[in-house]
């Protein structure tokens, strides 16, 4: 059964930031709100995590991972970034963006995209989320909670907690937090593509 936790939206309760973020460093899978709806999160090494999110999101091998990262410095450890995409991505951070790169060796090789190597990044701006990062030290692997057959992810946290109360291990909500999952846009070819339209504005990578 989930545990729930409810925090303010703007300060959240650094007790129950820490009790969240020891969960997901004994194995836990956590629902989160970040800056464009709900994701699933997990730690980097967390096998049984990744297959739960696998099995609750009916993804299959060729689905990017996110690695919701606290900055460029965490980010830099997972991705290969050249000088002129560095300077694209951190004038659109932190937002609501995820940018699909070339993984460094750092990333498990289950995370990555069978051909193409790569893996998602992101750095949000969302007061819980980055709190969680900087408690937790390192990025969570995450994904967006948006269950399989539906339009939209789950936005209530008492709702997220009824409906995956078996399949996760806590839910930290701090109220709505939208329903329109990030933009994705992949950087692995050198150039910006926009794979997905979502709440981050494309206009500055087309």
């Amino acid at each position: 059964m989930a545990r729930y936790f409810d925090v303010h939206p703007d300060n959240p309760q650094q007790r129950t930031i820490g009790t969240v973020v020891d969960g997901i460093r004994s194995g836990g899978l956590v629902a989160y709100p970040t800056d464009s709806c709900f994701a699933l999160g997990c730690r980097l090494g967390n096998r049984d995590g990744i297959a739960r999110i696998r099995s609750i999101r009916n993804l299959d091998d060729r689905h990017h991972f996110t690695l919701v990262c606290r900055d460029f410095a965490q980010m830099s450890q997972f991705v290969r970034i050249d000088n002129d995409v560095f300077r694209a991505i951190k004038a659109a951070t932190p937002g609501s963006y995820t940018f699909i790169l070339p993984a460094t060796k750092e990333v498990p090789r289950q995370l990555l995209h069978p051909k193409k190597k790569t893996v998602g990044v992101r750095i949000p701006d969302h007061v819980v989320t980055r709190a969680l990062l900087d408690e937790l030290g390192e990025p969570l692997l995450s994904s967006t909670l948006l269950l399989p057959g539906e339009e939209e992810p789950l936005t209530q946290g008492w709702e997220i907690k009824e409906r995956l109360d078996h399949v996760v291990d806590a839910v930290l909500d701090s109220g709505d937090c939208g329903t329109e999952p990030t933009t994705v846009v992949d950087f692995s070819g050198g150039e910006a593509e926009i794979v997905r339209r979502g709440a981050g504005d494309t206009s500055r990578f087309e």
